[in-house]
Protein backbone atom coordinates (compact mmCIF):
# COMPACT_ATOMS: atom_id res chain seq x y z
CA UNK A 1 0.00 0.00 0.00
CA UNK A 2 1.26 3.48 -0.76
CA UNK A 3 2.08 6.04 1.57
CA UNK A 4 -0.88 8.21 2.76
CA UNK A 5 -0.17 12.34 1.67
CA UNK A 6 -0.47 13.02 5.04
CA UNK A 7 2.39 11.09 5.71
CA UNK A 8 4.75 12.42 2.94
CA UNK A 9 3.66 15.94 4.08
CA UNK A 10 4.83 15.32 7.82
CA UNK A 11 7.98 14.27 6.53
CA UNK A 12 8.57 17.83 5.09
CA UNK A 13 9.30 18.91 8.73
CA UNK A 14 12.34 16.57 9.25
CA UNK A 15 15.50 18.46 7.45
CA UNK A 16 13.35 22.06 9.08
CA UNK A 17 13.26 20.79 13.01
CA UNK A 18 17.30 20.28 13.53
CA UNK A 19 17.76 24.12 12.79
CA UNK A 20 14.91 25.18 14.98
CA UNK A 21 14.66 25.02 19.36
CA UNK A 22 11.06 23.35 19.80
CA UNK A 23 9.91 22.48 22.77
CA UNK A 24 8.17 19.26 23.31
CA UNK A 25 4.85 20.68 23.55
CA UNK A 26 5.21 22.26 19.84
CA UNK A 27 6.58 18.81 18.54
CA UNK A 28 3.89 16.93 20.33
CA UNK A 29 1.05 19.34 19.12
CA UNK A 30 1.79 19.58 15.39
CA UNK A 31 1.84 15.97 14.99
CA UNK A 32 -2.13 15.40 14.85
CA UNK A 33 -4.83 17.57 13.70
CA UNK A 34 -6.94 19.23 16.48
CA UNK A 35 -10.24 17.95 15.16
CA UNK A 36 -11.66 16.55 11.78
CA UNK A 37 -14.96 16.00 10.33
CA UNK A 38 -16.93 13.62 8.34
CA UNK A 39 -20.24 13.85 7.16
CA UNK A 40 -22.70 12.10 4.78
CA UNK A 41 -24.51 15.01 2.56
CA UNK A 42 -27.85 13.77 0.82
CA UNK A 43 -28.81 15.55 -2.41
CA UNK A 44 -32.22 15.73 -4.44
CA UNK A 45 -30.71 15.01 -7.92
CA UNK A 46 -33.27 16.91 -10.57
CA UNK A 47 -34.05 13.46 -12.11
CA UNK A 48 -35.45 12.80 -8.76
CA UNK A 49 -32.86 10.44 -7.27
CA UNK A 50 -31.29 10.90 -4.00
CA UNK A 51 -27.29 10.86 -3.96
CA UNK A 52 -25.45 10.94 -0.72
CA UNK A 53 -21.93 12.73 -0.82
CA UNK A 54 -19.16 12.31 1.35
CA UNK A 55 -17.70 15.85 2.60
CA UNK A 56 -15.08 16.84 5.17
CA UNK A 57 -13.53 19.41 7.52
CA UNK A 58 -10.47 19.51 9.02
CA UNK A 59 -8.71 22.04 11.86
CA UNK A 60 -5.48 21.28 11.92
CA UNK A 61 -3.91 23.81 14.67
CA UNK A 62 -5.30 26.85 16.07
CA UNK A 63 -2.69 28.11 18.34
CA UNK A 64 -2.49 31.40 16.24
CA UNK A 65 -6.22 32.57 15.61
CA UNK A 66 -9.23 30.72 13.93
CA UNK A 67 -8.33 28.09 11.43
CA UNK A 68 -8.38 28.97 7.62
CA UNK A 69 -9.00 26.78 4.60
CA UNK A 70 -10.57 26.16 0.97
CA UNK A 71 -12.96 23.79 0.24
CA UNK A 72 -12.10 21.61 -2.65
CA UNK A 73 -14.93 19.63 -4.97
CA UNK A 74 -13.03 16.68 -6.74
CA UNK A 75 -13.73 13.24 -7.35
CA UNK A 76 -10.17 12.27 -5.21
CA UNK A 77 -11.50 14.08 -2.41
CA UNK A 78 -10.40 11.97 0.63
CA UNK A 79 -9.74 12.50 4.63
CA UNK A 80 -5.88 11.95 3.78
CA UNK A 81 -5.89 14.42 1.45
CA UNK A 82 -8.04 17.24 3.52
CA UNK A 83 -5.93 16.61 6.25
CA UNK A 84 -2.30 17.05 4.66
CA UNK A 85 -4.16 20.60 3.07
CA UNK A 86 -5.06 21.48 6.44
CA UNK A 87 -1.39 20.84 7.64
CA UNK A 88 0.10 22.66 4.92
CA UNK A 89 -2.19 25.70 5.24
CA UNK A 90 -0.89 26.25 9.29
CA UNK A 91 2.38 26.58 8.02
CA UNK A 92 1.17 28.94 5.04
CA UNK A 93 -0.14 30.94 7.35
CA UNK A 94 2.79 31.35 9.70
CA UNK A 95 4.99 32.04 7.04
CA UNK A 96 3.01 35.01 5.95
CA UNK A 97 2.61 35.90 9.67
CA UNK A 98 -1.44 35.46 9.44
CA UNK A 99 -3.53 35.53 12.93
CA UNK A 100 -4.95 32.16 11.74
CA UNK A 101 -4.43 28.46 12.05
CA UNK A 102 -4.84 26.06 9.31
CA UNK A 103 -7.51 24.09 7.74
CA UNK A 104 -9.57 22.28 4.71
CA UNK A 105 -12.46 21.14 3.26
CA UNK A 106 -13.84 19.09 0.35
CA UNK A 107 -16.50 16.90 -0.79
CA UNK A 108 -15.60 13.92 -2.80
CA UNK A 109 -17.49 14.78 -6.13
CA UNK A 110 -17.10 15.61 -10.03
CA UNK A 111 -18.49 18.74 -9.76
CA UNK A 112 -18.89 18.78 -14.05
CA UNK A 113 -21.27 16.19 -14.04
CA UNK A 114 -23.73 18.11 -11.94
CA UNK A 115 -26.25 20.78 -12.51
CA UNK A 116 -26.16 24.21 -11.05
CA UNK A 117 -29.38 23.23 -9.30
CA UNK A 118 -27.33 20.31 -7.95
CA UNK A 119 -24.34 21.96 -7.15
CA UNK A 120 -26.13 24.39 -5.30
CA UNK A 121 -28.10 22.46 -3.03
CA UNK A 122 -24.67 20.41 -2.35
CA UNK A 123 -23.36 23.53 -1.17
CA UNK A 124 -26.06 24.20 0.91
CA UNK A 125 -26.24 20.56 2.03
CA UNK A 126 -22.49 20.94 3.01
CA UNK A 127 -22.63 23.87 5.13
CA UNK A 128 -26.35 22.20 6.92
CA UNK A 129 -23.63 19.20 7.90
CA UNK A 130 -20.70 21.32 9.24
CA UNK A 131 -22.16 24.59 10.59
CA UNK A 132 -21.36 23.91 14.16
CA UNK A 133 -17.49 23.35 13.18
CA UNK A 134 -16.97 26.67 11.15
CA UNK A 135 -17.32 29.84 12.38
CA UNK A 136 -16.03 33.62 11.40
CA UNK A 137 -14.03 32.86 14.80
CA UNK A 138 -13.44 29.49 15.04
CA UNK A 139 -12.96 28.37 11.28
CA UNK A 140 -12.82 30.07 7.78
CA UNK A 141 -13.54 28.31 4.90
CA UNK A 142 -12.73 29.75 1.01
CA UNK A 143 -12.90 28.40 -2.49
CA UNK A 144 -10.28 25.69 -3.71
CA UNK A 145 -10.06 23.48 -6.85
CA UNK A 146 -13.87 23.59 -8.66
CA UNK A 147 -15.22 25.97 -6.27
CA UNK A 148 -15.61 29.75 -7.05
CA UNK A 149 -17.62 33.11 -5.43
CA UNK A 150 -20.74 31.87 -6.50
CA UNK A 151 -20.27 28.69 -4.22
CA UNK A 152 -19.01 30.60 -1.36
CA UNK A 153 -22.19 32.97 -1.60
CA UNK A 154 -24.52 30.07 -1.18
CA UNK A 155 -22.52 28.60 1.56
CA UNK A 156 -22.52 32.82 3.29
CA UNK A 157 -26.29 32.47 2.63
CA UNK A 158 -26.89 29.22 4.36
CA UNK A 159 -24.87 29.82 7.48
CA UNK A 160 -26.57 33.19 7.64
CA UNK A 161 -29.92 31.28 7.42
CA UNK A 162 -28.77 28.82 10.21
CA UNK A 163 -27.63 31.33 12.24
CA UNK A 164 -30.51 34.17 11.93
CA UNK A 165 -27.96 36.92 11.60
CA UNK A 166 -25.93 38.10 8.39
CA UNK A 167 -22.50 36.48 8.81
CA UNK A 168 -20.62 37.58 5.81
CA UNK A 169 -16.89 36.89 7.88
CA UNK A 170 -17.88 33.36 7.65
CA UNK A 171 -16.77 32.77 4.28
CA UNK A 172 -13.90 34.08 2.06
CA UNK A 173 -13.71 34.53 -1.81
CA UNK A 174 -17.34 35.71 -1.59
CA UNK A 175 -19.16 37.77 -4.37
CA UNK A 176 -17.83 41.32 -4.24
CA UNK A 177 -21.47 42.01 -3.78
CA UNK A 178 -21.63 39.92 -1.05
CA UNK A 179 -19.18 41.42 1.27
CA UNK A 180 -16.16 39.52 -1.42
CA UNK A 181 -12.89 41.67 -1.61
CA UNK A 182 -11.42 42.90 -4.31
CA UNK A 183 -8.37 41.30 -5.59
CA UNK A 184 -9.40 38.13 -4.35
CA UNK A 185 -10.06 36.37 -7.50
CA UNK A 186 -5.94 36.90 -8.66
CA UNK A 187 -5.07 37.05 -5.51
CA UNK A 188 -3.06 33.81 -5.60
CA UNK A 189 -1.81 34.53 -9.01
CA UNK A 190 -0.55 38.05 -8.22
CA UNK A 191 1.22 36.75 -4.83
CA UNK A 192 3.01 34.08 -6.84
CA UNK A 193 4.14 36.80 -9.61
CA UNK A 194 5.19 38.67 -6.58
CA UNK A 195 7.53 36.24 -5.20
CA UNK A 196 9.12 35.22 -9.03
CA UNK A 197 9.46 39.11 -9.72
CA UNK A 198 11.20 38.72 -6.17
CA UNK A 199 13.34 35.80 -6.89
CA UNK A 200 14.62 35.68 -10.03
CA UNK A 201 16.89 38.73 -10.14
CA UNK A 202 18.81 37.21 -7.36
CA UNK A 203 19.39 34.54 -10.05
CA UNK A 204 20.27 36.73 -12.88
CA UNK A 205 17.33 36.08 -14.82
CA UNK A 206 16.10 38.49 -16.78
CA UNK A 207 12.14 38.48 -18.29
CA UNK A 208 12.94 38.49 -21.54
CA UNK A 209 15.51 35.71 -21.95
CA UNK A 210 13.05 33.32 -19.90
CA UNK A 211 10.95 30.61 -20.90
CA UNK A 212 7.98 29.49 -18.59
CA UNK A 213 5.65 26.18 -18.81
CA UNK A 214 2.38 26.28 -16.70
CA UNK A 215 0.99 23.41 -15.94
CA UNK A 216 -3.08 24.10 -14.82
CA UNK A 217 -4.33 26.62 -16.88
CA UNK A 218 -7.33 27.13 -14.34
CA UNK A 219 -8.10 30.24 -11.76
CA UNK A 220 -4.70 30.45 -10.61
CA UNK A 221 -2.12 29.50 -13.78
CA UNK A 222 -4.03 31.57 -16.65
CA UNK A 223 -4.08 34.61 -14.52
CA UNK A 224 -0.22 34.24 -13.18
CA UNK A 225 0.86 33.09 -17.05
CA UNK A 226 -0.98 36.50 -18.68
CA UNK A 227 0.80 38.08 -15.61
CA UNK A 228 4.17 36.92 -16.37
CA UNK A 229 3.63 37.16 -20.14
CA UNK A 230 2.64 41.31 -19.83
CA UNK A 231 6.21 41.58 -17.51
CA UNK A 232 7.90 39.83 -20.65
CA UNK A 233 8.71 36.48 -19.73
CA UNK A 234 8.35 33.88 -22.79
CA UNK A 235 5.43 31.61 -21.90
CA UNK A 236 5.92 28.71 -24.23
CA UNK A 237 3.40 25.96 -23.01
CA UNK A 238 0.33 25.30 -20.76
CA UNK A 239 -2.11 22.91 -20.15
CA UNK A 240 -5.50 21.99 -18.18
CA UNK A 241 -6.92 18.70 -17.22
CA UNK A 242 -7.41 17.59 -21.07
CA UNK A 243 -4.07 18.58 -22.19
CA UNK A 244 -1.80 21.58 -23.32
CA UNK A 245 -0.27 23.20 -25.88
CA UNK A 246 3.37 23.97 -26.57
CA UNK A 247 4.83 26.70 -28.36
CA UNK A 248 8.84 27.63 -28.91
CA UNK A 249 8.48 31.50 -30.18
CA UNK A 250 6.21 31.71 -27.15
CA UNK A 251 1.93 31.42 -26.77
CA UNK A 252 -0.55 34.47 -27.03
CA UNK A 253 -1.81 34.25 -23.54
CA UNK A 254 -4.26 36.67 -23.70
CA UNK A 255 -6.06 34.53 -26.67
CA UNK A 256 -6.13 31.22 -24.94
CA UNK A 257 -7.66 32.53 -22.00
CA UNK A 258 -10.15 33.42 -24.39
CA UNK A 259 -10.58 30.31 -26.13
CA UNK A 260 -10.54 28.41 -23.04
CA UNK A 261 -13.26 30.29 -21.62
CA UNK A 262 -15.14 29.59 -24.44
CA UNK A 263 -14.36 26.42 -24.93
CA UNK A 264 -13.42 25.11 -21.79
CA UNK A 265 -10.25 23.49 -22.79
CA UNK A 266 -6.81 24.79 -24.41
CA UNK A 267 -5.95 21.60 -26.57
CA UNK A 268 -7.32 23.24 -30.12
CA UNK A 269 -6.47 26.78 -29.18
CA UNK A 270 -4.87 27.84 -31.86
CA UNK A 271 -7.70 27.50 -34.76
CA UNK A 272 -10.70 29.69 -34.64
CA UNK A 273 -9.76 32.69 -37.00
CA UNK A 274 -10.21 35.83 -35.33
CA UNK A 275 -10.20 34.01 -31.73
CA UNK A 276 -6.69 33.73 -31.79
CA UNK A 277 -3.25 34.34 -33.56
CA UNK A 278 -2.08 31.30 -36.07
CA UNK A 279 1.21 29.95 -34.87
CA UNK A 280 3.64 27.18 -34.93
CA UNK A 281 2.31 24.88 -31.73
CA UNK A 282 2.28 21.30 -30.57
CA UNK A 283 -0.33 19.39 -28.49
CA UNK A 284 1.25 17.67 -25.39
CA UNK A 285 0.30 16.21 -22.56
CA UNK A 286 0.41 17.43 -18.86
CA UNK A 287 3.23 15.26 -18.28
CA UNK A 288 4.97 16.14 -21.10
CA UNK A 289 4.98 19.51 -19.87
CA UNK A 290 6.53 18.90 -17.05
CA UNK A 291 9.91 17.82 -18.62
CA UNK A 292 9.83 20.74 -21.02
CA UNK A 293 13.25 22.00 -21.17
CA UNK A 294 12.09 25.70 -20.01
CA UNK A 295 13.53 27.93 -17.39
CA UNK A 296 10.59 28.22 -15.06
CA UNK A 297 8.29 25.30 -14.32
CA UNK A 298 5.07 26.20 -13.01
CA UNK A 299 2.93 23.13 -10.88
CA UNK A 300 -0.17 25.32 -10.56
CA UNK A 301 -2.69 21.93 -10.82
CA UNK A 302 -3.45 19.25 -8.03
CA UNK A 303 -0.45 17.58 -5.48
CA UNK A 304 1.68 15.31 -6.58
CA UNK A 305 2.37 15.64 -9.84
CA UNK A 306 6.58 15.83 -9.72
CA UNK A 307 6.94 12.54 -8.17
CA UNK A 308 10.77 10.29 -7.91
CA UNK A 309 9.41 8.71 -11.53
CA UNK A 310 9.43 11.89 -13.43
CA UNK A 311 11.94 14.28 -11.30
CA UNK A 312 15.44 12.55 -12.96
CA UNK A 313 13.44 13.99 -16.35
CA UNK A 314 13.06 17.62 -15.06
CA UNK A 315 14.80 20.39 -17.19
CA UNK A 316 13.47 23.52 -15.55
CA UNK A 317 15.92 25.86 -13.38
CA UNK A 318 13.62 26.45 -11.46
CA UNK A 319 10.00 25.14 -10.19
CA UNK A 320 7.72 27.72 -8.27
CA UNK A 321 4.62 25.59 -6.47
CA UNK A 322 1.66 27.60 -7.67
CA UNK A 323 -0.65 23.95 -6.63
CA UNK A 324 -0.13 22.65 -2.92
CA UNK A 325 2.31 19.62 -2.40
CA UNK A 326 2.72 19.27 -6.20
CA UNK A 327 5.92 17.93 -5.85
CA UNK A 328 6.75 14.48 -3.11
CA UNK A 329 9.70 14.96 -0.56
CA UNK A 330 11.13 11.65 -2.61
CA UNK A 331 11.01 14.06 -5.60
CA UNK A 332 12.01 17.09 -3.84
CA UNK A 333 15.51 15.17 -2.56
CA UNK A 334 16.43 14.43 -6.70
CA UNK A 335 15.92 17.51 -7.78
CA UNK A 336 17.53 19.40 -4.91
CA UNK A 337 20.54 16.88 -5.70
CA UNK A 338 20.60 18.30 -9.32
CA UNK A 339 20.34 21.50 -8.55
CA UNK A 340 17.18 22.24 -9.37
CA UNK A 341 15.49 25.27 -6.96
CA UNK A 342 12.00 24.29 -5.60
CA UNK A 343 10.50 27.28 -4.40
CA UNK A 344 6.99 25.99 -2.16
CA UNK A 345 3.47 26.33 -2.11
CA UNK A 346 3.57 27.69 1.51
CA UNK A 347 5.38 30.23 0.12
CA UNK A 348 4.70 30.69 -3.29
CA UNK A 349 1.09 30.57 -3.21
CA UNK A 350 0.20 31.90 -0.05
CA UNK A 351 -1.08 35.05 -1.83
CA UNK A 352 -4.81 33.23 -1.62
CA UNK A 353 -5.26 33.01 2.09
CA UNK A 354 -3.25 36.46 2.84
CA UNK A 355 -6.31 38.17 0.49
CA UNK A 356 -8.76 36.30 2.17
CA UNK A 357 -7.39 37.51 5.66
CA UNK A 358 -8.38 40.78 3.89
CA UNK A 359 -11.33 40.03 3.11
CA UNK A 360 -11.99 38.99 6.68
CA UNK A 361 -10.66 42.07 8.27
CA UNK A 362 -12.85 44.15 6.07
CA UNK A 363 -16.27 41.89 6.39
CA UNK A 364 -15.64 42.25 10.55
CA UNK A 365 -14.43 46.37 9.91
CA UNK A 366 -17.19 47.22 7.46
CA UNK A 367 -14.54 49.22 5.79
CA UNK A 368 -13.51 48.03 2.42
CA UNK A 369 -10.89 48.79 0.27
CA UNK A 370 -10.01 49.32 -3.26
CA UNK A 371 -8.15 46.53 -5.80
CA UNK A 372 -4.88 48.80 -5.55
CA UNK A 373 -5.07 48.89 -1.72
CA UNK A 374 -5.24 45.35 -1.82
CA UNK A 375 -2.67 44.70 -4.39
CA UNK A 376 -0.12 46.63 -2.73
CA UNK A 377 -1.05 45.30 1.25
CA UNK A 378 -0.28 41.63 -0.59
CA UNK A 379 3.10 43.02 -2.05
CA UNK A 380 4.44 44.12 1.02
CA UNK A 381 3.27 40.92 2.71
CA UNK A 382 4.91 38.35 0.16
CA UNK A 383 7.79 40.70 -0.51
CA UNK A 384 8.55 40.65 3.56
CA UNK A 385 8.11 37.44 3.76
CA UNK A 386 10.29 36.13 0.67
CA UNK A 387 13.24 38.03 1.78
CA UNK A 388 12.77 36.43 5.34
CA UNK A 389 12.98 33.18 4.32
CA UNK A 390 15.98 34.14 1.44
CA UNK A 391 18.18 35.42 4.37
CA UNK A 392 17.50 31.81 5.94
CA UNK A 393 18.47 30.04 3.08
CA UNK A 394 21.41 31.85 2.95
CA UNK A 395 22.52 31.49 6.51
CA UNK A 396 21.58 27.93 7.18
CA UNK A 397 22.57 26.56 3.51
CA UNK A 398 19.39 25.50 3.36
CA UNK A 399 17.05 25.29 0.59
CA UNK A 400 14.21 27.67 0.08
CA UNK A 401 11.25 24.39 1.07
CA UNK A 402 13.25 23.94 4.18
CA UNK A 403 13.83 27.88 5.62
CA UNK A 404 9.68 28.12 4.53
CA UNK A 405 9.41 25.89 7.42
CA UNK A 406 11.82 26.66 9.77
CA UNK A 407 9.80 30.14 9.42
CA UNK A 408 6.73 28.68 9.88
CA UNK A 409 7.65 26.50 12.48
CA UNK A 410 9.87 29.31 14.20
CA UNK A 411 6.30 31.28 14.64
CA UNK A 412 4.30 28.38 15.79
CA UNK A 413 6.69 27.11 18.16
CA UNK A 414 6.97 30.78 19.87
CA UNK A 415 2.50 30.70 19.71
CA UNK A 416 2.60 27.35 21.79
CA UNK A 417 5.72 28.14 23.93
CA UNK A 418 3.40 31.53 24.93
CA UNK A 419 0.67 29.31 26.57
CA UNK A 420 2.81 27.62 28.66
CA UNK A 421 5.00 24.27 28.18
CA UNK A 422 7.07 21.83 30.50
CA UNK A 423 9.87 24.24 31.60
CA UNK A 424 6.99 26.78 32.77
CA UNK A 425 5.70 23.87 35.27
CA UNK A 426 8.82 22.05 36.40
CA UNK A 427 11.14 24.41 37.03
Amino acid sequence: MSESLFADASRRLEKAWKHVVLSDDTIERLKYPKASLIVSIPVRMDDGSLKVFQGYRVRYDDTRGPTKGGIRYHPDVSIDEVTSLAFWMTFKCAVLNLPFGGAKGGITVNPKALSKFELERLSRGYIDAIADFIGPDVDIPAPDVYTNPMIMGWMMDQYSIIRRQLSPAVITGKPITLGGSLGRDTATAMGAFFVVQNLMPRFDQIPEKTTVAVQGFGNAGAVLAQLLSQAGYKVVAVSDSQGGIYARTGLDIPSVRQFKEANRGVKAVYCEGSVCNIVEHEVLTNEELLTLDVDILIPAALENQITAANAPAIQAKYVFEVANGPTTSEADQILEQRGIQVFPDILVNAGGVTVSYFEWVQNRSGLYWTAEEVNQRLKQKMIEETGRIWQITQDRAVSMRTAAYIHGLSRLGEAINAKGTRADYMG
